[in-house]
């Protein structure tokens, strides 16, 4: 999260959770960010400097946020603005800590359950160049080095032409996989995508889904208009974005809001359900918070089990790998041993 400029998700998340303190006790903003400045680590500084400048020049938090060229992510300043401009500022940038606390805990847990299957590939490898070692120290009844794998890699070199290919490969995927990875935060074509697939896909969006119902939820408590509402919950969620301009076109075709926003297309049905539901009894800030708790429950179910099923592929490989040069090394014996008996 670090690269390209941006805050870590941690220092973020702990200056937030003590700035919504200082807020909640009445103290001044630009005094509490001001103070931020020598707590977070040096690379963090001038992005946090830039806020404090935009905020004693009479910008908002959320303004000042989004000001920050990426270093700030435009989810957390899209949250921000909601704080700024429905007046619950403290109970925003409570709410915005512990998000991001939970897509740290997410990612953690991710790296974690990878640990073991990425030991257990990485032994497969060394003994797949083992055997390719060996097989060059190995000849066969016309005095040829024995191709164990069957790939034509023997001996030293062919060990060394392994690893180098293996290098090569993975330096692809580190590189395939930042762009995803960036792609994703910024809601590009990995977020389409990803949206689609199995397992992750439903659990991204029961996120996305949620960070959206919250910040409506505190737009409706704080009584902005329809629009304005939808504006700042499309920013706080980029990916199910609205236009305000065509939900305020359809409300003033006659629509009610539930109808509006299943119009738009970009929502779930769940948080369409749930609108209807505060519509019909008045409460639609508090059904929209509820929703957004259940959302946020299903994406934590759905990111566990997204994690068992890459931990399980991963071991899955390694396994594969293990009994395809086992298999290859038998049967390059056993041909071996038929030769024999057929030498006259």
């Amino acid at each position: 999260m670090a690269g390209s400029g941006r805050i870590p998700d941690a220092v973020l998340a702990d200056m937030l959770h003590r700035l919504s303190i200082s807020v909640a006790a009445g103290i001044d903003l630009r005094r509490a960010w001001a103070s931020e400045v020598s707590r977070v680590p040096g690379r963090c500084r001038p992005a946090v400097e830039r806020v404090a400048s935009r905020l004693a020049a009479g910008d908002g938090l959320g303004e000042a946020a989004t000001a920050t060229a990426g270093a700030i992510p435009d989810v957390v300043a899209g949250m921000l603005l909601v704080g700024d401009r429905t007046g619950r500022l403290a109970e925003v940038l409570e709410e915005t800590a512990k998000t991001l606390t939970r897509s740290i805990a997410r990612r953690r847990s991710l790296r974690a359950a990878l640990v073991g299957p990425a030991i257990r590939l990485v032994v497969a490898v060394l003994a797949i160049v083992v055997m390719i070692v060996v097989s060059g120290l190995s000849h066969g009844p016309d005095g040829s080095p024995l191709d164990f794998l069957g790939v034509g890699l023997t001996g030293r070199a062919g060990a060394m032409l392994f690893l180098s290919g293996l290098v090569a490969t993975v330096a692809a995927v580190a590189v395939a996989g930042v762009s995803t990875w960036r792609s994703w935060r910024d809601r590009g074509w990995a977020w389409d995508v990803g949206r689609r697939l199995p397992v992750i896909g439903p659990a991204a969006v029961a996120a996305e889904a949620a960070a959206w119902s919250r910040a409506a939820s505190l737009a409706a408590h704080a009584g902005v208009g329809i629009g304005e509402m939808v504006d700042l919950a499309s920013r706080a969620a980029p990916g199910f974005g609205c236009d305000p301009a065509r939900v305020e076109d359809l409300l003033r075709s006659g629509r009610d809001l539930p109808e509006t926003l299943a119009a738009t297309g970009r929502l779930p049905r769940a948080v369409i359900e749930a609108v209807a539901v505060g519509e019909v009894t008045g409460t639609t800030a508090e059904a929209l918070d509820r929703v957004a708790d259940h959302l946020d429950e299903a994406a934590v179910r759905g990111f566990a089990a997204a994690v068992q099923a890459v931990g399980f592929l991963a071991w899955a490989l390694a396994a594969c790998l293990v009994a395809a040069v086992v298999i290859r090394v038998v049967a390059t014996y056993a041909r071996m041993i038929q030769d024999l008996t057929r030498t006259p």
